[in-house]
């Protein structure tokens, strides 16, 4: 009896470690699955957002056990030189939120400027004071005339700027309105046939904080708009910060509560065409989808042509006579967004 006994007290400690080692397991296991539950909410859209740009990472993850899927990438086609009356192109402008002028030329966007080769380029979220402009652009003999607007009260914040080969008629900053107007949002170049205005619009910011200052924005410079349409027909280009509809954007059902894709800023752009403007680009290629012009930084989003359209050549009604083609250059790099193009037959 004796002997069984010690047997017992030998077993019972074993027993105890096999019990306690399968509720390590256990607890190990359960650690694991709550990490990917996180990971998942990250990469399908519903996580962060990119604060400066107001677009959702939303690269979604591969189901387990299968390839993840090729991602569907927009060929921009060759370049329509003509009108619809046979007219040749004769002005080539092009847009480029460069999210940095000085990063931006380190990374040879000049380079591809040259190549371009451009009558006007246009160019939004310089973040440079005109004192700290670099000297590669302010001495570019290529764009004599040259035009600068930035923020009043921030330094490296918001700026844009328009580089012209001819000079034009005249040249005037903002939209009028000085609550506007201190941000160095536009510039507006009068030519003898159209108005050229480049925009940065503002966004409405994580947590749609700024969503009621947008608004605001949409009915004073559609209003402003409105007024040089008026005078004389015109072109609007820059980052407007609106996917317009659920084909301007990847995934749209992730977004709709996300800066840029709001039901109040797509009425806003709504608003805008209504008042006798054009969507250049879904005037030409209507149904064309996966053609972005933005893409977070995040989850290798440009790789996976995870983007946005932005980006935009908005007409005047009175120039699609003179409309040839409308460009997405996705190829070029240096910047979170891609640069655009129109030809015009003027």
């Amino acid at each position: 009896m004796l002997q069984l006994k010690q047997e017992k007290v030998q077993v019972l400690p074993a027993l105890l470690c096999v019990r306690v080692v399968c509720l390590r397991g256990l607890c190990g296991d359960r650690t694991i699955t709550k990490m990917s539950k996180r990971s998942k909410k990250t990469e399908d859209g519903t996580g962060d957002v990119d604060q400066d740009n107001g677009a959702a990472p939303e690269t979604k993850k591969a189901k387990k056990g299968k390839e993840p899927e090729a991602p569907v990438l927009y060929e921009d086609p060759p370049d329509k030189l003509t009108a619809k009356d046979g007219r040749a192109a004769s002005m080539k402008i092009t847009s480029w939120n460069v999210d940095g002028l000085r990063a931006w030329v380190k990374k040879k966007g000049l380079d591809w400027v040259r190549e371009e080769a451009p009558d006007v380029i246009c160019l939004q979220e310089t973040k440079c004071a005109e004192k700290s402009l670099p000297g590669e652009i302010t001495s570019m003999p290529e764009f004599p005339h040259k035009y600068w607007a930035g923020s009043e009260d921030k330094e490296g914040y918001s700026g844009v700027a328009m580089l012209c080969k001819t000079e034009p008629l005249s040249i005037t900053y903002g939209i009028g309105k000085e609550e506007h107007d201190k941000e160095g949002r536009v510039i507006t170049a009068e030519f003898p046939e159209f108005f050229l205005v480049t925009a940065y619009v503002p966004n409405a910011s994580r947590g749609l904080v700024r969503l009621d200052y947008r608004k605001t924005w949409d009915v004073d410079f559609r209003a402003y708009l409105s007024g040089l349409d008026q005078r004389k027909p015109l072109v609007l280009c820059g980052d407007l910060n609106v996917a317009h509809q659920e084909i301007d954007l990847k995934n749209s059902k992730g977004n709709r509560k996300n800066p840029g894709f709001t039901p109040e800023e797509r009425e806003g752009f709504t608003q805008l065409l209504e008042a006798g403007f054009v969507d250049s680009f879904r005037e030409l290629y209507p149904e064309q989808a996966n053609a972005y012009t933005f893409w977070t930084y995040m989850m290798n989003a440009r790789s996976k042509n995870v983007g946005w359209r932005l980006d935009y050549f908005v007409l005047s009604k009175a120039l699609l006579p003179n409309l040839c083609d409308s460009k997405i250059r996705g190829k070029a790099m240096g910047s979170d967004h891609c640069p655009i193009t129109l030809h015009l037959a003027i």
